[in-house]
């Protein structure tokens, strides 16, 4: 899968603008708050209708402008396939699939698939556990529209749920809870057992990423702590249980303190916590090979691989380690961006250069 042309219209700092992206390796160069990160995230927009930098879509329109447009153009195993967001003052947005318009959101994904890294994705082995839950609800939903819908409904009955904890009523509480807690279970099950399918297939690929960037230095290991296994029956049988076990505690508590929205991942190097006794650059590279080890995950399940978006990476890599990151992707599309390349690094490499300098694209050499 690979993008080739990408439109933005009143889109961050970009007023009106056509690029053009070949296979392979793409460079996206120039100054700071030219725009190279605006492109990439339009692109991770396309794929997932869900910006990384932004919490509300208004933010991505141009100051002084009353809407903002992106439209990207992809070609698949299955054929070109465009997807067009309209983005509007009130924090609406309209979605288009080809020419037709959706009306969930759910319905973007799977149509072009990336998977997006930059420094901030840091913080997926630096802080907390919502931002590796992020990282799998990001990736998983992207694979699977299942996963998407159970995660949204998991979430609504959730909400429900802790609301009536905190409900006075002692007695209407313990009537009610078992029916939330049936239906909560059940789509807890899904999520989690998707959860762990996922780890169990991306956990040595990540391992073997590590190790190829770092000359096998030291040794990767990813750990779910979600506490339930086996097949859904028995996750959502399991879990049930808890809850009934937990009813004091989370009434006391005034929210659910078990379930998937409580999972965390544990990275360690060498026997030890990465989130604790890591480096930057040891975390950097960590996440960097989750994201590579994404990658793989992708192409196994749909035989093709995804965009891979990496903004501002190079910069914060040695030379020898650049070397090694794009000799681990010059056989997908990679879309980088950086302030400035190291010939060096990319000699006998075939790449396209694009210069962006204050929202405008020209092309390279």
């Amino acid at each position: 899968m690979f993008i080739h042309h990408l439109s933005l219209k009143n889109f961050r700092n970009y007023t009106e603008e056509n690029i053009t992206f070949t296979e392979g390796v793409n460079l996206l160069t120039g100054a700071n708050a030219q725009g190279k990160t605006n492109a990439a995230e339009a692109i991770f927009l396309l794929c997932t209708g869900y910006s990384p930098r932004a919490n509300k879509d208004k933010l991505v329109i141009k100051n002084g402008c009353e809407k903002a447009e992106i439209e990207g153009a992809a070609t698949s195993q299955y054929g070109e396939v465009k997807v067009k967001i309209e983005f509007n003052k009130n924090d609406k947005k309209s979605i288009y699939v080809n020419g037709m318009q959706v009306l969930r959101i759910g319905e973007i994904l799977g149509n072009i698939n990336s998977v997006f890294f930059n420094p901030a994705e840091l913080k997926l082995v630096q802080e907390s556990p919502e931002d590796r839950r992020r990282f799998l609800n990001v990736s998983l939903s992207q694979m699977s529209k299942s996963y998407f819908y159970a995660l949204q409904r998991y979430n609504k009955i959730l909400s429900q749920r802790n609301n009536l904890l905190k409900d006075p009523d002692t007695f209407l509480i313990r009537e009610t809870l078992p029916i939330w807690d049936e239906q909560l279970t059940r789509q807890a099950a899904k999520i989690i057992k998707a959860r762990n399918e996922f780890l169990a297939e991306i956990s040595p690929i990540a391992e073997e990423k590590h190790a190829y960037l770092t000359d096998n230095a030291e040794t990767l290991k990813m750990k779910t702590e979600s506490g339930y296994y086996g097949s859904e029956e028995d996750i959502a049988y399991a879990m049930f249980q808890d809850l009934k076990t937990g009813l004091e505690r989370d009434m006391r508590l005034g929210y659910t303190s078990i379930g998937p929205h409580r999972d965390d991942i544990k990275f360690t190097l060498n026997g030890d916590d990465v989130r604790v006794y890591g480096s930057q650059g040891q975390q950097r590279t960590v996440a960097l090979a989750l994201k590579l080890a994404e990658t793989e995950i992708f192409h196994k399940r749909f035989n093709e691989y995804p965009i891979l978006i990496l903004d501002d990476v190079l910069s914060e890599l040695d030379k020898k380690r650049q070397r090694k990151l794009i000799g681990a992707v010059e056989h997908l599309q990679t879309i980088f961006t950086a302030t400035h390349i190291d010939r060096t690094v990319f000699k006998n490499k075939n790449y396209n250069r694009l210069i962006v300098e204050k929202g405008k694209v020209k092309q390279g050499k």
